[in-house]
Order: C-alpha cells, then sequence, then structure tokens
C-alpha cells in the first residue's frame, strides 16, 4: 500500500490574499513558504508542520462564504465541512483561543470530543476552522475504534484495507512515460525571488 507522508496541502480560496496573510502568517504564526501569482491571481502556501501546507488561490471576485456552524447538517450538493490543525500541547489550544479573541475572532469554548479538546473558529474568508490537542493516551490512530449504533457494513470490515475491492493494475506506466510536464510553480526555482523585495517585470 501507499505509505501517506500527511496532506501535502489543502487548497483554498480567497479574495483578499493580504487579510489572509495577516490571519494565516501573522496571528496564527504559520510561515508563509511559497508565493506564486501574475495580475488576477496568487497562489501562496502556509506551512502547519513539516509535513503539511494549506494554500490559498486569490482569484478576482471571490468573496467569504457564509459562516456555517462546524458539523451541523446541509442538504445538497456539499464537499468541505472544516479543517482541524492539531497542537502540541493543552496550553498551546488556550494560547490560540486566547490570541484570536484578542485579535477580534469569535472562538468557541473548548469541546472535550474524547481523544481530542477542540476549539472552533472561522478565518477571514468565513473557512471553518478547528484546532485540537489529542488527550494524552487516548490515540485512535494506535487503537481504532467504532461506536457507530448503526454501522454500515462496510466499517464494520474494520479499520486496515480490504484487498480486492478494486480492481489490479494490469497497465503500469512505463518507466519512459513517468515525465512530469512543467506546470506553475516551476518560477519559484527558475528565478527565485527570496520575500524582501517585489518581483521585476
Amino acid at each position: 500500500m501507499t505509505k501517506f507522508t500527511g496532506i501535502n496541502h489543502l487548497a483554498m480560496a480567497t479574495g483578499d490574499m493580504e487579510k489572509t496573510i495577516r490571519f494565516w502568517r501573522d496571528l496564527l504564526g504559520m510561515r508563509l513558504v511559497a508565493g506564486l501569482g501574475r495580475p488576477g491571481f496568487r497562489h501562496y502556501f502556509f506551512e502547519i508542520s513539516e509535513n503539511d501546507c494549506i494554500a490559498f488561490f486569490e482569484w478576482d471576485g471571490v468573496e467569504p462564504v457564509e459562516k456555517k456552524d462546524h458539523g451541523y447538517p446541509v442538504r445538497g450538493p456539499f464537499v468541505f465541512d472544516h479543517l482541524s490543525i492539531g497542537v502540541e500541547t493543552e496550553k498551546e489550544l488556550y494560547d490560540l483561543k486566547d490570541k484570536l479573541e484578542a485579535a477580534g475572532f469569535s472562538v468557541s469554548d473548548a469541546m472535550d470530543h474524547g481523544f481530542i479538546h477542540s476549539i472552533y473558529a472561522f478565518d477571514p474568508n468565513g473557512i471553518p476552522i478547528e484546532f485540537s490537542w489529542p488527550v494524552p493516551g487516548r490515540d485512535i490512530r494506535k487503537t481504532p475504534v467504532l461506536v457507530d449504533k448503526g454501522p454500515s457494513e462496510t466499517a464494520l470490515e474494520g479499520p486496515d484495507p480490504q484487498p480486492g475491492q478494486w480492481p489490479d493494475v494490469t497497465k503500469p506506466t512505463p518507466q519512459d512515460w513517468r515525465v512530469a510536464f512543467a506546470g506553475a510553480g516551476m518560477d519559484l526555482f527558475e528565478k527565485p525571488n527570496h520575500f524582501g523585495k517585489k518581483e521585476e517585470n
């Protein structure tokens, strides 16, 4: 099976990169590690951890979404509910709560979910964010648990991937076809501009 390393990046959208940078970099303390752009388009990456980033596209006309409380049921077409970001200590959880409130953002009280304690807020784009501190000794990754009173048959098969559910690969990509074509981001390394000055046209 593939060994995943985390969320390389979760790509969101904003109509105001200035406010987005101020929130994610300056308030939350996540480093701005890459920025692509041209008139009418930006794509910036903020480091959550050594393996994980959140990224934002800035497009003209994007507006903050209407706030929907985390986990509140909806109907109809829908994709994204909220983003939960882990913190190492309980102190860091409350430090974040204090920092967000001092900056004028509404933050929930801490909620005990058994294996994590969480606070809930929204970024300037209306994106629902949860910050979670793992409760010591309750690691669901080490000891998965299912307490659904009406679990699906598929879930009852267990936590591990079940073989034979999908067709086997019969036509692997030949080695000489494994070519990555130039995409957005190549200019980060062709003519790097390491912050502190605007790029010259």
